[in-house]
């Protein structure tokens, strides 16, 4: 019975698993939210083999409402499937920003990359063009200052006097390699992502680095390729512009002896041939980036402390936001001074695309109301940090507490008092908690036709052929002996056992 039980255990969290699966695949939010609130723990559930969690379905297929409610229910945010891919991976794949932005929000880790190629979120994300979701991965690396692009592009030197632009450590997260050396810029030039290769250059990606031979890929270029190279494989003519304007040498030659001409030449790429022929006589003017997006640093932060979504619990103005009308004015832009929600300041940030603001520094992002160019945001005076809520999946207990099992102990649950017999099923605690005694709940009542039998049938150890009055009395009996307190005398209840016994035997050799 135990082992059927167990079974049975688990057989249920593989069917409801199954259908939160499918309801973050397919975005059905209230489905989601009921299967949460009957069990939290499913938020942990992953499928068979491909080992992939509903959070790196609705990652997959864009739901960020639904990534937002399985991260509070406590799910690991960095949790991999068999290929070691993370959430935050599936969704740069797919070019998905918004469900980016709030797994950044939470703090997903970067810098994992997967077991088969080595590649990370940015990689990714460089693949397949999807710039947008390149600026969030990095928008802890770019402060939110007005010089910003002037040190990227080393037309200034007061990166010594900032404290929080640490640009090593961009150049260490921007040009990391994967497998076979290939770095992000390699594959956003490969595929002809131009805005992609754009941005990558602006933000500091090297244009000398070089692929190397480790034998666990395959490298039809050759080891020893630049970014050129694979610019010159793919044939994108704007993107081999760009990289030669950004200093790639023509002349550079890979392990195979190749220069990126004679690559474009094994690949029929002819229409590259006179770019790649002679350096040009000077370098051309080059623009910066329309995702720079130099705000970002600051609004994240301020969402990552006040929240983005509960707002009004959180101040003590009523201000209504001018852009949505429905939440309240958390933020204000530095310069202007207009005030935002903070999740309408993000989405600004993310989705807005100019290459110089009416008034503002290259990178600023241009206010909705007066065209001024913004920076970086602030708090509001009324803002105030966000509580930390307890994730929910410390609150819940087994699914079901059969005889011989108990509840799994946590720190968040206090034991509770198992009955000798019986199967009930015990809701989640309430978010007050008291320390209880080993005694039953006042509330806590035995379905009599459970596992205990009803009072018009007779137990199983009973023969049918046995008088009625004999059964009632055995059960009678046997009740008793469950519902007494210790209190009661054994003697009697030892006389009474005797008495039936007795009974039982006489009625037997009669018949």
């Amino acid at each position: 019975m135990k082992f059927l039980s167990i079974m049975g255990n688990s057989f249920g969290c593989s069917a409801s698993g199954e259908r939160l699966v499918s309801a973050a695949r397919d975005g059905d939010l209230q489905e989601a939210k009921a299967l949460l609130e009957c069990n939290p723990r499913l938020a942990r559930y992953s499928t068979f083999g491909v080992r992939n969690s509903p959070l790196h379905y609705s990652a997959a297929q864009g739901h960020h409402e639904i990534v937002s409610l399985l991260i509070e229910s406590g799910v690991d945010i960095n949790l991999r499937n068999y290929r070691g891919q993370t959430a935050l991976m599936q969704a740069c794949q797919h070019g998905h920003w918004e469900v980016v932005l709030i797994l950044l929000l939470y703090k997903a880790n970067i810098h994992r990359s997967d077991y088969l190629n080595g590649g990370t979120a940015l990689h990714l994300a460089a693949l397949n063009g999807h710039t947008r979701c390149v600026r969030l991965l990095l928008a802890d690396y770019i402060p939110s200052i007005s010089d910003c692009w002037n040190i990227l592009a080393k037309r200034s030197n007061n990166s010594e006097s900032i404290s929080e632009f640490d640009e090593s450590a961009l150049h260490e997260v921007i040009n990391r390699p994967a497998d076979g050396g290939i770095t992000a810029l390699h594959m956003a030039a490969l595929n002809g992502h131009l805005e992609t290769v754009q941005l990558l250059l602006d933000l500091g990606a090297s244009v000398s680095e070089v692929t190397v031979e480790d034998g666990t890929t395959i490298d039809l270029i050759g080891a020893g390729s630049t970014a050129l190279h694979y610019a010159a494989c793919g044939g994108n003519q704007q993107c081999c512009q760009m990289l030669i304007a950004r200093g790639a040498s023509l002349i550079a030659e890979n392990a195979n002896g190749w220069t990126p001409l004679m690559v474009a030449r094994s690949w029929h790429r002819n229409q590259l041939e006179e770019m790649l022929s002679t350096q040009p006589e000077h370098q051309p003017q080059v623009c910066p980036s329309p995702y720079i997006s130099l705000p970002l640093m600051s609004i994240i932060k301020i969402a990552r402390e006040c929240g983005w979504r509960n707002e009004e619990s959180l101040l003590t103005c009523q201000d209504t936001c001018v852009v949505c009308l429905e939440r309240a004015c958390t933020v204000a832009a530095e310069g202007c001074g207009h005030e935002f929600c903070t999740w309408c300041a993000l989405y600004l940030c993310s989705t807005f695309c100019t290459s110089n603001a009416a008034q503002g520094f290259p990178g600023s992002v241009t206010c909705p109301l007066c065209r001024h160019g913004i920076v970086s945001f602030a708090k509001l005076p009324g803002t105030k940090p966000m509580m930390k809520a307890i994730g929910r999946t410390s609150l819940s207990l087994a699914f079901c507490t059969c005889s011989g099992e108990e509840p799994e102990p946590t720190s968040m649950i206090t034991p509770l008092c198992k009955p000798d017999f019986g199967c009930t099923r015990i809701s989640p605690l309430s978010s007050s908690f008291r320390s209880l005694s080993c005694q039953k709940f006042p509330s806590m009542k035995f379905n009599a036709r459970g596992c205990m039998g009803t009072p018009d049938t007779t137990p199983s150890l009973v023969p049918s052929t046995i008088d009625r009055n004999l059964g009632k009395h055995l059960v009678r009996c046997s009740r008793s002996r469950l519902g007494r307190s210790t209190s009661n005398n054994y003697t009697e209840r030892r006389r009474s056992w005797l008495s039936a016994i007795n009974q039982y035997t006489t009625i037997g050799t009669g018949s």
